[in-house]
């Protein structure tokens, strides 16, 4: 990697700490390229990416961002993971990590809160941004059908009442 190339890495990588929603460092060493094409594929399923950085180049791009805070997590070899949905990259990281031990998340940032490895765990329980949205869309809609069933109910049920009616008028 030349100089020029290192140069647009650290800008790129900047902006990705600028940006993004949350971001996972983790150790990766004695991962197969198959886990790692895993891990890849799973974390672009849920919109997020998944890179190897070298440290000192991770280094420099947290330079005057948010998460400058967690320079201390770029210790050997390191992956970065992340999203613009802050459960996202969390949330993948941690399920991955369960099923492999060869991953050991050793923290993150979420906008200027840097986290710990139990800081990212807790962050992968959370619900993510599309599921908060239809919890929310849920509530909204349930009162509103409830509100519509008892406005038609008086309705319906003079309709019934004068069905009854007109049926006993013709029996009679």
């Amino acid at each position: 990697m030349d100089r020029a190339e290192k140069r647009e890495f650290v800008t790129g990588l900047n902006d990705v700490f600028k940006s993004t929603g949350s971001v996972v460092v983790a150790h990766y060493a004695g991962l197969t390229v198959a886990n790692m094409n895993d891990l890849r594929s799973k974390m672009r399923a849920a919109g997020g990416t998944v890179k190897v950085a070298k440290n000192r180049l991770a280094v420099i791009a947290l330079q005057g961002t948010d998460s400058e805070g967690m320079q201390d997590l770029f210790k050997g070899q390191t992956v970065i993971a992340y999203a613009e949905d802050p459960v996202a990259a969390p949330k993948i990281a941690a399920e991955f990590a369960k099923t492999n031990d060869k991953l050991v998340i050793l923290g993150g940032a979420m906008g200027s809160t840097v986290l710990d490895a139990e800081g990212v765990k807790a962050l992968a329980t959370m619900p993510s941004l599309d599921e908060l949205r239809a919890k929310i869309v849920g509530m909204i809609q349930t009162p509103a059908t409830r509100i519509a069933a008892v406005v038609n109910a008086p309705a319906g049920n003079l309709a019934r009442v004068f069905g009854a009616y007109s049926r006993k008028d013709e029996a009679a």
